[in-house]
């Protein structure tokens, strides 16, 4: 059975930093790549960062370039997401997403960025 399993998200101020972690059971976990997605309050999901199978290869979402970092440990069959100077904008649900077929998704970690 697989799970997601997403943990580490707050309360944090803005300029603060938090970090999130997946951890991914139930499959090759080191063979798949991941990503993390976001959604705001009235608003649609949004891809934030997405790593490659070896994390060779990374993207991120124009609004959190050069604040958040995507990382993984095959080892641990987790990947992370690193989010520093945050920003009241960046208050969302967080979720991890499996490149698999079909793609299973966490459950969701709740991240407040207050003023």
């Amino acid at each position: 059975q697989v799970q997601l399993v997403e943990s580490g998200g707050g309360l944090v101020r803005s300029g603060g930093s938090l970090r999130l972690s997946c951890a991914a059971s139930g499959f090759l976990f080191r063979l798949i790549g991941m990503s993390w997605y976001r959604q705001g309050p009235g608003k649609e999901r949004e891809l934030v960062a997405t790593i490659s199978s070896t994390g060779q290869i990374i993207n991120y979402a124009d609004s959190v370039k050069g604040r958040f970092t995507i990382s993984r440990d095959n080892t641990k069959s987790t990947v992370a997401l690193q989010m520093n100077s945050l920003k009241p904008e960046d208050t969302a649900v967080y979720y991890c997403k499996s490149a698999t077929n079909p793609p299973y998704w966490g459950q969701g970690t709740q991240v407040t960025v207050s003023s």
